[in-house]
């Protein structure tokens, strides 16, 4: 039938443009709303060339794939399928979003019990199909579960990185300039340590174009209240509509990008810390650069005295946690 309908139809070795690129293989592990949320995004932005979604639920997963592939004419092209590990095979990156589910008034804490026994059987077999992928964890608590990750991996820490205070310096970056009346994009502004509770504002590193809006101890309580509104942000929308899914799916399509594209790009992203201002040992969120390796390094942040002391403690809670686990 192609005969009658097309000439010269080459053959796919003598289509040199089929070679021109490596294609970009990435795996979803969790059809849930943050799965699909990072599945959606990175289908729209033309993040990927063939996309793997895994899901325990085996009908879930089929309707899920069905109503991306359905929109396959109003995007770029992409193949996407419902697969398992083994079909994950030779993928650059695999998005970790399984897990228990938090429930209204329930810390992220809270749920890593749950989550490390599911992550025992889940990491080795990830590692076992895709040795060579970058593990990115969404799974919360993240700062636990890739700390956790990286442990029951075996891989460099630079291979193992959670989405960690990207979501939080995104809400931070947007409410300042919501009260600013800026572009979003137009702030540096950093929440760093813990996806959680103890997060860290750097306030003392608030700029645009250089120009440093806050001295530490200056904030009136309007401003103040920037930060608390960040910090109970996913409280909040948890209450309204049971999760949290579209921004960190925006997010998530971030930090693929910056790892396939190779840009050496910026973000608060969940690593391995072992030395910064005395923190060893623990995986939460600093300014790293973000390449085809992974991580590449951490800057190192000047930080005040303040904001030091809460970074500090915010790495004890923690370890705190790290200290508990059965790994």
């Amino acid at each position: 039938m192609l005969d009658s309908l097309f000439t010269n139809i080459p053959e796919p070795e003598q289509d040199l443009r089929l070679n021109r690129r490596r294609r970009r293989k990435g795996a979803i592990i969790g059809t849930g709303q943050v799965g699909m949320a990072c599945a959606y995004s990175m289908l729209i932005q033309n993040t990927l060339d063939e996309m793997v979604l895994i899901d325990m639920n085996a009908e879930k997963l089929e309707g899920e794939v069905m109503d991306l592939l359905h929109g396959l004419p109003f995007v770029e092209p992409i193949a996407i399928r419902a697969g398992t590990l083994a079909d994950s095979k030779d993928a650059d990156v695999v998005i970790v979003t399984a897990g228990a589910k938090q429930k209204p008034g329930e810390s992220r804490l809270d749920l890593v019990n749950r989550n490390v026994e599911i992550f025992k059987d889940l990491i080795p077999e990830i590692v076992k199909h895709c040795p060579q992928a970058i593990l990115l964890i969404v799974t919360n608590p993240v700062d636990i579960m890739t700390y956790v990750s990286l442990k029951l991996s075996g891989l460099p820490s630079s291979m193992v990185l959670g989405s960690g205070t990207s979501l939080d310096t995104a809400r931070f970056r947007y409410l300042l300039a919501e009260k600013f009346q800026l572009d979003p994009r137009s702030f540096h502004a950093y929440i760093i340590g813990e996806h959680g509770d103890s997060e860290v504002p750097v306030w003392s590193k608030v700029n645009i174009s250089g120009m440093h809006l806050f001295e530490e101890e200056s904030q009136d309580d309007d401003i103040k209240q920037v930060f608390e509104r960040v910090k109970n942000a996913a409280h909040e929308v948890i209450q309204r509509k049971g999760a949290t899914c579209y921004a960190i799916g925006l997010g998530v399509t971030q930090i693929v990008q910056a790892i396939l594209h190779d840009q050496n790009r910026v973000m608060t992203v969940s690593t391995l810390i072992d030395g910064f201002e005395g923190i060893h040992d623990v995986c939460l969120s600093l300014p790293t650069v973000i390449n085809a390796q992974g991580v590449s390094r951490t800057l190192n942040l000047s930080l005040s005295g303040t904001e030091k002391q809460q970074l500090l403690q915010s790495s004890k809670v923690l370890q705190k946690t790290i200290t508990e686990l059965n790994l």
